[in-house]
Parts: structure tokens; C-alpha cells; sequence
């Protein structure tokens, strides 16, 4: 392991909290609705992916941003799968051929999409994204974080949606609520999920969805792919211990294929892209924690 990058980590974290600041004190381009979509991300700190902002009132209000941190790799890939379903593609469905990925963009619907964070940076790699926010829902802190040139937001019920999609996007559906009955009637190509199983230790109640949500698919959605991101406990607060502790969570994304997509490729996009400016700390947090790991296990006190 290369931990050369921790040389400049005096520098960086300077850098970081300066950045952390500035959204704290609503300075940061992130809050300024009338900036475009990619100068409002740029910079924006791992810190403020974890945790809100500390002037929010929980009880009116949702996260100051969002409820996970999302990387590129994810986006691209889930984009890539996306794309293959496409309204161009069907006709060779008929045929009894696989479609093909086709430049024709999918259109995918962010369902409860919050302010359009994540559903604006899979816009951004080349789908067709509308969101649907509930009316009833809790506004985030920051409640319009969408891309306006690529991402379309509508204000209605999930129960109400009246235009068709090939994809069901579901990042972080509510604690103890299933849409997936709702989701199946509009009959997506592609089913994506986004959720933990994590289960509050004080209330019993699960964080997102149901337990049944998840994997209680009619048997023509297989799954075809699914992962997982684990954030350990304390992670930030192990490196810099002027930033508060955390809960460790695990997220997972499922994604279920109706049966003309079982065959999709799932290979053949460039994992290798540019991530995030976020997944720059993340990368040197996750740095210093194998560091640090190694001189304790060498009997160094750190």
C-alpha cells in the first residue's frame, strides 16, 4: 500500500475543514439553487454526505443533503445497465434477441427523490431521469439539488404516476414502507434498489423500506446484479477526532431485470472514470485507517 498521499495530509485536512465550514455557515455553492448542477457539487465535502448540518430541525426536516454518499462508479454502472432497455432496444426483444446498449436514453424514474441529488448524478451519465417527490414528504434542508438541464422534477404521490419509465429507480425508501406493489405495476424493465438493513437499536424500526421490500419480486425479476458499501463506525471521527463519531452502515443496491433483460451485458463500461470530489476524502480517509491499523498491529500506540 502506497500511503505517500499521507504526507500531505496537514495540507488536505486544512482544505477539508475549510470546505466543511463553508457549507456549516451555507457558504458553499451547494446551497445556491441558481448555480448549475456541477459547480453546486464541486468541492462538497465527504462530511456533509454522513452527517446534516447542525442548525436542521429533524422534525420538519429531511437530511441537508443526502441520506448516503454515492460514488461514480455506482452511477456509471447502474447508467450502463439503464441504457440497454432503452425504448430503442425493444424491438429486438420481440425478435427474441437480447437489445442491445443503444445511444437512445432510458427513461428513469427517481422514485421519492427527495431534492434530486442522486437521481441528478445519474442524469448526468447519460440517462433520462424524472423524479417524483411525495407532497406529504419532508423537504431536505437543502430541498432543490437537481440538475435542471437533465433531470425533471415532479411533485406527486407514487401512486399517481401517470407516464411510463423503463427504470425504477427506489434510493432509500422510508423506514417501514414497501412501494415495491406500486413499482410492479408500471412493469419496469429494471428495478433498482438502494437501502440498508440496518434497524434502529432504539425504536426497532427498520431505516429504509420493509424486509420483504427488497426481495419480494414476482419470479420474471431476477436479480442481476447487487453489491454493497460498508462505512465503518467512527470513520472520519478515527482520522480527524475533531469530527464527531458515526454509526457503521452498510448500504446495498440491488438491481432485478424482467425477463427480456436477464441477459444484459453487465460488463463493458469505464469503471475508471473521474470519481467524485468526495471520493477524494474518502480515499484518504480510507488511507489513513489502514495506516493506522497496521502501527497498531505493530504495538504502536496512534
Amino acid at each position: 500500500m502506497n500511503f505517500e498521499p499521507l504526507r500531505e495530509m496537514e495540507a488536505f485536512s486544512n482544505e477539508m475543514f475549510t470546505r466543511i465550514v463553508s457549507v456549516q455557515q451555507k457558504e458553499h455553492p451547494a446551497w445556491n439553487t441558481a448555480l448549475p448542477f456541477a459547480e453546486r457539487i464541486k468541492g462538497l465535502p465527504l462530511f456533509n454526505l454522513i452527517f446534516s448540518n447542525p442548525d436542521r430541525n429533524a422534525t420538519t426536516t429531511g437530511p441537508t443533503i443526502s441520506h448516503y454518499y454515492p460514488l461514480r462508479a455506482e452511477m456509471r454502472k447502474i447508467a450502463h445497465y439503464a441504457r440497454q432497455v432503452a425504448a430503442q432496444g425493444r424491438a429486438s426483444v420481440a425478435g427474441g434477441r437480447m437489445p442491445e446498449a443503444t445511444a437512445d436514453q432510458p427513461t428513469v424514474c427517481d422514485l421519492r427523490c427527495g431534492n434530486g441529488f442522486i437521481g441528478s448524478l445519474l442524469a448526468n451519465e447519460g440517462v433520462r431521469v424524472t423524479g417524483v417527490r411525495e407532497p406529504t414528504a419532508k423537504l431536505n434542508q437543502i430541498p432543490d439539488f437537481y440538475d435542471s438541464l437533465r433531470y425533471e422534477m415532479r411533485t406527486l404521490p407514487i401512486t399517481d404516476i401517470d407516464f411510463a419509465f423503463d427504470v425504477a429507480f427506489s434510493s432509500w425508501m422510508p423506514s417501514e414502507i414497501n412501494d415495491t406493489p406500486h413499482i410492479l405495476q408500471h412493469s419496469p424493465k429494471l428495478i433498482v434498489y438502494i437501502h440498508t438493513d440496518h434497524v434502529d437499536g432504539s425504536s426497532g424500526r427498520r431505516q429504509t423500506g420493509t424486509a420483504e421490500a427488497f426481495v419480494d419480486l414476482p419470479g420474471r425479476y431476477k436479480l442481476i446484479d447487487q453489491w454493497s458499501v460498508m462505512r465503518a463506525q467512527d470513520m472520519l471521527h478515527e482520522v480527524w477526532p475533531e469530527l464527531p463519531p458515526s454509526i457503521e452502515e452498510t448500504r446495498h443496491v440491488k438491481v432485478y431485470a424482467d425477463t427480456p433483460f436477464h441477459g444484459i451485458n453487465l460488463l463493458g463500461y469505464a469503471e475508471t472514470a473521474k470519481g467524485y470530489d468526495w471520493e477524494n476524502e474518502l480515499e484518504m480517509t480510507l488511507l489513513a485507517l489502514e495506516a493506522k491499523g497496521m502501527l497498531r498491529a505493530r504495538g504502536i500506540a496512534v
